[in-house]
């Protein structure tokens, strides 16, 4: 066999699973992690203290936000250890494009800059840093998986195929 024969069934290098394996991802994951178990913390301790001396208005923000934070961070934290897995071969990237339909990262948030005015420091300090996690998984959802789907190779003519094959088995330039 030819040295080129060998070339040709060699598989295309995924940039998705590079990207998904890279330092970038890694300091991604490590962060997207911190800042769940920080809020976590935060809203068990000191938010639910100071949640409840907050005036009524105040306190149906809070409620709403910090359920609007969790449920973002909770999503965040699905599409993290979900492309980890991948990182560590317990999924294919073409698993984890179909499992990440299950996970929205849309920036569909809409606050009213009103009530977030009334959150505690703290805690307005969380969804801005929560958000600006969901702006950069977004980001790298986007190349990822986007190149992945660029990346499928279009499927070969079997006429082709067959002549290279005939080629190959006969040495011919054309046939």
């Amino acid at each position: 066999m030819s040295e080129k024969s060998t070339f040709s069934h060699a598989q295309p290098v995924s940039f998705g699973e590079r990207l998904a394996n890279s330092q970038a991802f890694a300091d991604l994951f490590r962060d997207g992690m911190a800042l769940v178990e920080e809020t976590a913390t935060y809203l068990d301790g000191p938010g639910r203290s100071e949640s409840k001396q907050l005036p009524r208005a105040a306190a149906l923000a809070y409620a709403t936000e910090s359920m609007r934070l969790t449920t973002r961070l909770m999503q965040l934290a699905s599409w993290l250890l979900l492309h980890r897995a991948v990182k560590e071969g317990e999924m294919s990237l073409a698993q984890a494009n179909k499992e990440k339909a299950k996970v929205k990262l849309t920036a569909s948030d809409r606050h009213d800059a009103d009530n977030i005015e009334l959150l505690p420091d703290t805690l307005r300090k969380l969804i801005a840093r929560s958000q600006a996690l969901q702006l950069k998984v977004r980001r790298l959802d986007a190349t990822i998986h986007n190149q992945a789907d660029g990346e499928q190779v279009a499927p070969v003519n079997p006429v082709e195929r067959q002549l290279g094959l005939l080629k190959a088995a006969f040495g011919a330039e054309s046939v």
